[in-house]
């Protein structure tokens, strides 16, 4: 569930704070989440699922596609 989780997010181009902040968590959970430090309960599976898009059965894909590179950081102006 973790990996598939991370590649979902990288594919919509979000960061961890980015998806928090949609689902109403704190980044370190997010990251939790990706790490299986914590694990989801249905309720937040299907948050997260709306939020990405999918549906929540696809976080259970097995063997999970490779994780895309992230994509490229922006620059922040001086």
């Amino acid at each position: 569930m973790a990996q598939n989780l991370r590649r979902m997010r990288h594919i919509k181009g979000m960061s961890q704070e980015e998806l928090a902040a949609h689902a109403g968590l704190y980044r370190t959970y997010v990251g939790h989440l990706e790490r299986e430090v914590h694990s989801p309960t249905v309720d937040m599976l299907e948050k997260l699922a709306e939020i990405l898009d999918v549906a929540p059965t696809d976080f259970f894909i097995d063997p999970p596609p490779p994780i895309p590179p992230p994509p490229p950081r922006k620059r922040k102006r001086a």
